[in-house]
This record gives structure tokens, C-alpha cells and sequence, in this order.
């Protein structure tokens, strides 16, 4: 008999500091950098934004989620036996988040890492895990995105400061015998790194290049509007299922404009598109079981629908995965 996996929990944490567009708007003020809730929220969708307090980590914000995820799954965390957290604002250089939440869960001695893929670090994770369930070395797995962006942005720089933001979403996956996970398809173009990047490393203890968020905003946004397609109709493909059989798309929160178009591409009505961007900002890694967590909770996905999600990052990185809740 085929052995599947299928998201049995969903959890999210937001930080408790929530700041506005006119609230950014403010604090940019005062560093003499102009920009409006007008001018944000047209070209991005965004209103507003979660930021951690200084000595909260990555971790921190993967234990909530995680601890809400275990409990919708009827699950403790010693009986997981896979942790993989996405993230690109680790705790530290090493040992990896997963390592430091599995201490802090107290679900110590099975595998735990993290992977690396920005924004599409989440779906990436989730393709993992399902590999690795179907394969038979898990069976219970915790799989997490989980930012801090906030301490990567460029303050002075009006045109990225604005569209992140920290938060965390986490999953359970569990083997079954009847199909969740349907199809994943994941990519990655390293040619296209400089268009979004940190393009900054340590070393002798110092910060060598810059550490903080670059981005070109236009080719980023043409790039991703054309690859997220392609993806998705792979994945449908691979799932021998069709536009129509989509109940909901859970799409990377980055751009508003971006989402809308993905949909329309799918021939998706508006209804379908699942949006959280315009609260969370953009999450990277966390923004998609953010935003699947918020549409558990909040009734949007139910058991039995099925579900697109899809993200793209940097790298260049993007995929999709195709599941029935």
C-alpha cells in the first residue's frame, strides 16, 4: 500500500507590536525618508505589519506556532520525528533553528534542520518532509517558516522597509494511507541571485559586505508572475487534476498585484484567492502557513477542499504544492 502524508495541524504566531502604514510612515519621518498609507498601499496591497521585539528570535516565534500546531493535530512534541524550519533570519549561524526549537518543544533526538529557499523556504520544506514521510524514514513531521525580517531591512530605503515583516507558521505531517499532499514541483534560476539578495557574510568576526535587504522590485515582479504559473499548472499536472479542482490558493503574501494576477492566469475567481498580505506584509518563509493557518481557523479551507500553494524567492526560487486538507 502507497504510504501518503497529509497536514493534520495548523499553527501561527504574530508578534504583539502591529505597526500601520501611517505608523511606518511615522517612524520613517523622523529619519527624514518620505512615504504615505496612500503610497504603500497601492503598490503593494499592504497596511500593516508585525514586527518582533529585540530579544525575540526565530525560534521564538517557531515555538508559539509550533505549540498551536501540535495541539490542532493531537500531537506532542515528543512524538515528532522530523522538524524542518524555513527561514532565512536564523537564530545564529549555527546550529540551525530547528535544532534550538526542538529544545525548546522538548522533542529532542530525531533529525532537525533548516532549509534555506527565502520566500518559497516554506513550500520547499513541505516537499521535503512529504519525500521523506513517503519514503518511510518519518512519520510525524513539524514543519515551520519562521522570520524575522525586521532586523534585515534597510530603514533608508522606502521601497523595501515597508513590505516586511516577522511572524511564524508551522504544520503537522502525518503519514496515511489516503493522499494530502498530491503533487509538488520545485525550481530554483541562481542566475537571477543579485535581484534579491543580503548580500553581506561574517567573518573574523566581523560583517563583511552589506547585511541588509536588496531588491529590484520590477524584475523580482516580472520574473515571479511568469514562473508561479508555470509552476502551478506542473503541479496540477503531476496531480492529474485541473484549474477548476482548486478550492482555494494560498499564495506567498508578497505583492498583492502579483497574487491577483496568479489567480486570473488560473482563472480563479476572486472569492478563491486567499489573502492575509494586506496585515501580515511579507512574511518570506512564514507567509504562506500563515496565511494557511488563518484560513483554517477562520473557516476559508475545510477539510476535503483542496488546496495551491505557491511561493517565489529569492535565489531565484519558486515551486508550488498541491494538497487535499
Amino acid at each position: 500500500m502507497r504510504r501518503y502524508s497529509r497536514i493534520t495541524g495548523t499553527g501561527s504566531y504574530l508578534p504583539p507590536r502591529r505597526l500601520t502604514n501611517d505608523d511606518l510612515a511615522a517612524d520613517l519621518a523622523s529619519r527624514g525618508i518620505e512615504t504615505s498609507d496612500a503610497w504603500i498601499t497601492e503598490r503593494t496591497g499592504i497596511r500593516a505589519r508585525h514586527f518582533a521585539a529585540p530579544e525575540v528570535a526565530s525560534s521564538d516565534l517557531a515555538l508559539e506556532a509550533s505549540r498551536a500546531a501540535l495541539e490542532a493535530a493531537g500531537v506532542a512534541p515528543q512524538q515528532i520525528d522530523l522538524i524542518i524550519v524555513a527561514t532565512s533570519t536564523p537564530d545564529m549561524v549555527f546550529p540551525s533553528t530547528a535544532c534550538i526549537l526542538q529544545d525548546k518543544l522538548g522533542a529532542n533526538g530525531c533529525p532537525a534542520f533548516d532549509v534555506q529557499a527565502v520566500c518559497s523556504g516554506f513550500v520547499y520544506a513541505l516537499a521535503v518532509a512529504d519525500a521523506m514521510i513517503q519514503a518511510g524514514t518519518a512519520s510525524r513531521a513539524l514543519v515551520v517558516g519562521s522570520e524575522v525580517f525586521s532586523r534585515i531591512l534597510d530603514f533608508d530605503d522606502r521601497t523595501t522597509c515597508v513590505l516586511f515583516g516577522d511572524g511564524a507558521g508551522a504544520v503537522v505531517l502525518q503519514a496515511s494511507d489516503t493522499p494530502g499532499i498530491l503533487a509538488t514541483d520545485l525550481h530554483a534560476d541562481g542566475r537571477h541571485v543579485g535581484i534579491l539578495c543580503v548580500p553581506g557574510n561574517v567573518s573574523g568576526g566581523r560583517v563583511l559586505g552589506d547585511p541588509l535587504l536588496k531588491m529590484d522590485g520590477q524584475a523580482v515582479f516580472k520574473l515571479a508572475v511568469g514562473v508561479l504559473e508555470k509552476a502551478a499548472r506542473a503541479t496540477l499536472e503531476k496531480a492529474g487534476r485541473t484549474d477548476a479542482d482548486i478550492d482555494l490558493l494560498i499564495p506567498h503574501q508578497a505583492n498583492l498585484r502579483i497574487m491577483q494576477s496568479t489567480a486570473r492566469k488560473l482563472k480563479l475567481p476572486a472569492e478563491k484567492l486567499f489573502v492575509t498580505v494586506d496585515q501580515h506584509g511579507n512574511t518570506s518563509a512564514a507567509s504562506i502557513p500563515l496565511a494557511l493557518d488563518a484560513a483554517v481557523r477562520g473557516g476559508r479551507a475545510r477539510p476535503g477542499d483542496t488546496l495551491l500553494l505557491e511561493g517565489v524567492g529569492g535565489g531565484f526560487t519558486w515551486g508550488a504544492v498541491l494538497l487535499d486538507l
